[in-house]
């Protein structure tokens, strides 16, 4: 993963991170109800060194990572769990539409808005929180979870995001986006990894706890662990 772009990233999420700690806990309470635990992908920094390491395990032939004689691949059960998405444990799988409204067309559908408004309204104490709740985890969506151009948000994003009022799940989308990148990152020896690396980082983690000898001061994490334990 590039250095620029992990900048870029980390710049953007630090916008992200300093307009949720402006919200109330109304808003905030709101926001887990309906999108889980998103916003700590905002704190969990992408380990350039730690990643690209763990790249080199993954087998493309079998599509998991294989560390001698164990071989180990993110499962959808651990991705919902990790996110605790209430919105993303329907039973329903997203399946991208044939025809995608240009992405203009679908962020106002969602916010009701033009685009300018949207990034302003994020920002703004109105009354419409549920909205404002809406567009913050379309961006976070756009950011860490289906990251395609800086500054811009794939329509195919904005889409997957509209359909989250479905009851769809979003999981076999976030898994199937992983695998293909990882794939890609193993074909062409190195390249961006387009795909929420923070989110396969801590899965990771998650599976390959570090042990000292001092009593740690917390529970261990573990794959039944949310992102807060992180």
């Amino acid at each position: 993963m590039r250095n620029e772009y992990l900048d870029k990233v980390e710049y953007n999420a630090a916008e992200l991170r300093d307009i949720w700690a402006q919200w109330d806990d109304k808003a905030k309470q709101l926001f887990y109800q309906n999108y889980g635990d998103l916003p700590y992908l905002l704190d969990i920094k992408v380990d350039k060194h730690l990643f690209r390491a763990m790249v080199q395990f993954w087998n493309p032939a079998y599509s998991c990572f294989t560390f001698g004689e164990v071989d180990l691949v993110p499962t959808l059960e651990e991705y919902t769990t990790l996110l605790r998405c209430p919105k993303i444990q329907g039973n329903k799988a997203y399946v991208r539409a044939a025809n995608l409204p240009n992405f203009i067309k679908k962020l106002m559908m969602i916010t009701g808005m033009s685009e300018q408004w949207a990034a302003a309204r994020i920002q703004q104490k109105g009354d419409d929180v549920k909205r404002r709740v809406d567009v913050l985890a379309l961006s976070i969506y756009g950011l860490v979870i289906f990251p395609k151009a800086m500054g811009h948000i794939d329509e195919a994003v904005a889409d997957l995001f509209d359909r989250l009022g479905k009851q769809n799940t979003t999981m076999p989308a976030i898994i199937a986006e992983t695998f293909r990148s990882l794939n890609a990152c193993r074909r062409v020896g190195e390249g961006r990894f387009i795909g929420c690396a923070q989110l396969l980082l801590v899965w990771f983690q998650s599976h390959f706890w570090k042990v000292d000898n001092v009593t740690p001061s917390h529970p261990r994490p573990s794959p039944e662990s949310s992102l807060r334990c992180y």
